[in-house]
């Protein structure tokens, strides 16, 4: 079989990370925790765990760890990498679906998509995961659920043809973007449904609400317009034009 890697970006995530690295680590051939100048003891909390620990001195980002934690993968002989959040809102018991539909597909990016339950969801929330999947859709020109779940399977053959920003500014950009650029490479979104958790004692967001979403409009208003607005990505993210594999 080919070795699936996880790779689990950490900024203060103590309460929470042991349980995640658990959890995930039956379910992969190997779990790398990258983090990002966490002050809370969250690298004590690995402490005995099967885990390849990188540390960033001073927090650079989560685009930043999560590549960070992307090339020691590929780097390691990786075949697929999946990404996590550290804070316990994925099931890392689903981790073998996400795995399950790259082996079937291997040219997609899987998404984790925390469709079961979202009921749940604060309001606002999924308006805002609502309005991000419209527009990243119509931007990479395919139906597009969950945009911004952190929940993945990238393809290492996919990982190793990305060039894209991912310095601090672009913190939470880089998820999004990566989404239309897979596209653009032969590589579309598959879905699989997860369920979506609310842990107790997840600390808060590191999401910036203002800050973050007007770097992601921006990046999305960018590429929407060096690509002509993309007439056509608009009728196949609405499932009007089929697209062609």
């Amino acid at each position: 079989m080919e070795p699936v890697f996880a790779v689990i970006p950490a900024y203060n995530e103590a309460a929470t990370i042991a349980q995640v690295v658990a959890t995930a680590r039956p379910c992969v051939d190997r779990v790398i925790v990258v983090d990002d100048g966490s002050r809370d003891g969250t690298v004590a909390a690995l402490d005995g765990l099967d885990v390849t620990l990188l540390q960033h001195e001073v927090n650079q980002g989560k685009a930043a760890a999560l590549w960070h934690g992307m090339e020691l993968a590929l780097s390691e002989g990786a075949a697929a990498v999946v990404t996590l959040d550290g804070d316990g809102q994925h099931d890392c018991n689903e981790i073998p679906a996400l795995v399950e539909a790259w082996r079937s597909s291997p040219r997609r990016l899987i998404i984790g998509a925390r469709l079961i339950g979202r009921e749940h969801t604060p309001p606002l929330r999924l308006f805002g995961n609502r309005m991000a999947d419209f527009w990243i859709a119509w931007a990479s020109g395919q139906p597009v659920r969950d945009s911004q779940s952190g929940f993945r399977l990238y393809p290492a053959a996919l990982l190793r043809q990305v060039r894209l920003p991912h310095h601090r500014a672009r913190s939470f950009v880089f998820e999004s973007e990566v989404l239309i650029e897979a596209e653009r490479l032969g590589y579309p979104v598959h879905t699989v449904a997860v369920r979506c958790i609310y842990p107790q004692n997840r600390r808060p967001s590191h999401y910036r609400p203002t800050t973050d979403t007007l770097h992601i409009i921006a990046m999305v208003a960018r590429r929407l317009i060096l690509r002509g607005m993309r007439p056509v990505g608009l009728l196949r993210s609405l499932g009007i034009l089929a697209r062609r594999d």
